[in-house]
C-alpha cells in the first residue's frame, strides 16, 4: 500500500471517531425516547464527550509523547473501541455516560496521533495535504456518518451504531498493524509551556473567536433533530436526507473557506462567513414557524451549514499567523477549544430547551456568532500595527 493510501486509511479511522462524536445530534430524539430521559439530558452526552476530549487529549498526548506512533495509535483505537462496545451492550443512561467518557479518552489520541503519523509518512512537501486529508475524514462524519447513523438507528435501533463502529474499529486495528510503519514519537512539549501561550492577549482573543463561533453553531446543531421534527415540522422520513444535505454543505463551505482565505485573506473570510452564518440562523429563528414548504427550510439549513464551516480553515490560519513559530501548539490549543466550545454550546442549548423552549436554541446561536464577529474585528485592530511593521520590513528587505 502506498503512503497516499495509508493516509486515506487514517482518514477513515478519524471518520469513525467523528461519527461516534457527532451522531448523537442526529439521534437525540431516539435516545431520549428509548431511555426515558429528556432531550436536554440526551444533549449533555455531547457536552460530556467534548469536555473529556478537550481536557484529556493534551495531557495524554504529553504523557505518551515518546511512545512509538503506530503502537500508540493501536492502543488509543483499542480504548475507543472499548467505549463503543460498552455503549452497545450496557443498559441505562449512567452506563452510557461512562462508556462515552472511555470513548472520548481514546478518540482524542486517535485523531491527534493519526494527524502526526500522516504528516510523518507523507512525501516531502505533501505534509499539509496529508493533514488536510485526515481532517477531511473527521469532517466527513458530519456528511455521511450522521445521516447514515439516523438510517441505521431507524432500522436496527440506535445502539447498533456503536456496535458497528466497534466492529469497524477492530478491523481497522488489523489493517493498521499491517500497513502503518513504525514512527518515532516526539520530544515532549510540557503542558505548562503550552498553557503559557494563553497569557498572550492575541492568542486568548483568537481562541475566544473559536469558542463563540463554534459554540454558537453547537447550541443549535446539537438539537437539530428534535428542532427540525418538533419546531419545523419536518417529516421523519426526510430527516436523513436533510442531514446529508447539511453535511455536504459543510464540506463545500470548508473548501470555499480555504480558497477565500488564500485569495481574499483571513479577516474578510471570517467576517463574511460569520455574517452569513448569523443571518441564516436569524432567518431560521424568525420564519421557521411560517415555512409551509420544506424547500426554503432546506435552503436556509444548507446556507447555515455552508457559512458556518467556511470559517474553519480561515480560523485555523488565523491562529497560526498569531504565533507563526509555534503553529503546532496553536493548532493543538485550537482543537481543545473547539471541543470545549461544542461542550459549552450543548450545555447552554440544554438550559435553553429546559427553561425557555426548543425554538430558542437558534436565537442563542445567533448571539454566539455575533460575539465572534465582534472579536474578529477587535483582533484585527490589535494586530494591524504588527502586520504593517512586518509589511514594511519585507519592503525594506526587497
Amino acid at each position: 500500500m502506498s503512503n497516499t493510501w495509508k493516509v486515506y486509511f487514517l482518514a477513515l479511522v478519524t471518520f469513525l471517531v467523528g461519527t461516534s462524536e457527532y451522531v448523537i445530534s442526529g439521534i437525540l430524539d431516539k435516545i431520549s425516547d428509548s431511555m426515558g430521559i429528556s432531550v436536554t439530558s440526551a444533549g449533555q452526552l455531547v457536552t460530556i464527550f467534548s469536555v473529556v476530549y478537550a481536557f484529556s487529549t493534551p495531557v495524554l498526548m504529553a504523557l505518551t509523547a515518546k511512545v512509538e506512533r503506530q503502537k500508540l495509535l493501536i492502543w488509543a483505537l483499542g480504548i475507543f473501541i472499548l467505549g463503543n462496545f460498552l455503549s452497545f451492550v450496557l443498559p441505562g443512561y449512567s452506563m452510557f455516560v461512562a462508556a462515552r467518557i472511555i470513548m472520548a479518552l481514546g478518540a482524542g489520541m486517535v485523531v491527534v496521533t493519526s494527524l502526526d503519523v500522516a504528516a510523518k509518512i507523507a512525501a516531502p512537501g505533501k505534509q499539509g495535504s496529508a493533514i488536510a486529508t485526515v481532517v477531511m475524514g473527521f469532517t466527513a462524519s458530519l456528511i455521511i456518518g450522521v445521516p447514515l447513523g439516523r438510517i441505521v438507528a431507524a432500522e436496527f435501533g440506535w445502539k447498533s451504531i456503536f456496535g458497528l463502529i466497534a466492529l469497524a474499529g477492530i478491523a481497522a486495528i488489523f489493517v493498521l498493524q499491517a500497513v502503518i510503519p513504525r514512527v518515532e514519537g516526539d520530544k515532549p512539549v510540557p503542558l505548562s509551556q503550552q498553557l503559557a501561550f494563553l497569557r498572550n492577549g492575541n492568542v486568548a482573543l483568537g481562541l475566544a473567536i473559536t469558542f463563540f463561533w463554534l459554540g454558537g453553531y453547537s447550541v443549535a446543531y446539537t438539537y437539530i433533530s428534535p428542532y427540525l421534527l418538533d419546531v419545523a415540522g419536518l417529516k421523519e422520513g426526510m430527516l436523513s436526507s436533510v442531514l446529508l444535505a447539511f453535511g455536504i454543505a459543510s464540506l463545500a463551505g470548508s473548501k470555499l473557506g480555504g480558497f477565500s482565505t488564500d485569495k481574499w485573506g483571513v479577516i474578510p473570510t471570517l467576517l463574511g462567513g460569520m455574517l452569513l452564518h448569523a443571518t441564516m440562523l436569524l432567518l431560521l429563528s424568525l420564519f421557521v414557524a411560517y415555512i409551509q414548504s420544506w424547500v426554503p427550510l432546506i435552503i436556509l439549513l444548507i446556507l447555515w451549514s455552508f457559512a458556518a464551516w467556511s470559517s474553519g480553515p480561515a480560523q485555523q490560519f488565523n491562529l497560526v499567523r498569531i504565533e507563526p513559530h509555534s503553529s503546532g501548539i496553536m493548532l493543538s490549543l485550537n482543537q481543545s477549544m473547539m471541543q470545549l466550545s461544542m461542550a459549552a454550546g450543548a450545555a447552554v442549548g440544554g438550559v435553553m430547551v429546559d427553561r425557555v423552549s426548543l425554538s430558542s436554541v437558534t436565537w442563542v446561536g445567533v448571539a454566539g456568532v455575533a460575539i465572534a464577529f465582534v472579536l474578529v474585528l477587535f483582533l484585527h485592530v490589535r494586530m494591524r500595527p504588527r502586520e504593517q511593521t512586518a509589511a514594511c520590513s519585507i519592503r525594506d528587505a526587497g
